[in-house]
């Protein structure tokens, strides 16, 4: 049995990701919590492994050449997660490049817009004193929509994201997209985007996933003191 991997984690769409890939991939996992609503991922100790003090971050104690190496940034981690294994990084070369270009995708489009839809759809009017913004709430929900159109449309295509197998670029999209009535989406015009939610939705691995930590997530929109923490207040 490996050693496991220690997981420096909170329960967010990126932690998830990472938390669904190693429930899937099999690979033994130690939780540390990173409460970023108390500021811990701002002290030295975990700025050492994540250097722009963002979670998720691991250390595997067997990395290349059977030496321990820390890794940041979710898409690095699936990537090296799927190398590693061998595992949901798709059988030929044409199939690796389609993953790696939806992976890139949710890191550059789904993630960084749906996070700012929730921000500030639902978090910037909470704050004191409410920054209510309708320019922003309308820009990142109609590109959030745009982004699940794109979604869709690709879907309605392929099984899955890269194709007709079940990748780390899906593991990568599914946190996010759960999340898409709090983004005030609608799933009425995109049946290939349902069903993939369901999908996914119904497998064991993302089950016990998206349940690490479950606990412990809660209402930023009334935690004021978070609040100052994260969006510095």
């Amino acid at each position: 049995m490996p050693a496991p991997i220690e997981l420096h984690y909170w329960p967010t769409p990126n932690g998830w990701k990472i938390t669904i890939a190693l429930e899937e991939m099999g690979l033994p996992y130690d939780v540390k919590f990173v409460n970023i609503g108390k500021g811990e991922q701002f002290e030295p100790a975990f700025l050492k492994i994540a250097p722009n003090n963002r979670m998720p971050a691991i250390v595997d104690p067997d990395g290349p050449d059977g030496a321990p190496i820390s890794i940041f940034e979710s898409g690095a981690i699936l990537q090296y997660l799927a190398r590693k294994t061998g595992k949901f990084c798709g059988p030929t070369e044409r199939d690796r490049i389609a993953v790696d270009q939806w992976l890139m995708w949710q890191m550059g489009g789904l993630g960084p817009m749906a996070g700012q839809a929730h921000h500030f759809l639902t978090y910037a009017p909470a704050m004191d004193p409410p920054q209510d913004l309708p320019y922003a709430k309308d820009r990142y929900r109609a590109e959030t929509g745009r982004l699940y159109g794109v979604m869709d449309r690709r879907l309605a295509e392929a099984e899955y994201l890269a194709g007709d197998f079940y990748s780390i670029a899906d593991m990568a999209c599914y946190g996010w997209a759960s999340l898409w009535e709090r983004q005030e989406q609608t799933l009425d015009d995109k049946p290939n985007l349902a069903r993939w939610l369901d999908t996914l939705a119904a497998r064991d691995a993302v089950q016990r996933g998206m349940a690490v930590g479950a606990e412990k997530r809660s209402k930023l929109q009334d935690d004021k003191d978070a609040q100052k923490v994260l969006f510095k207040q």
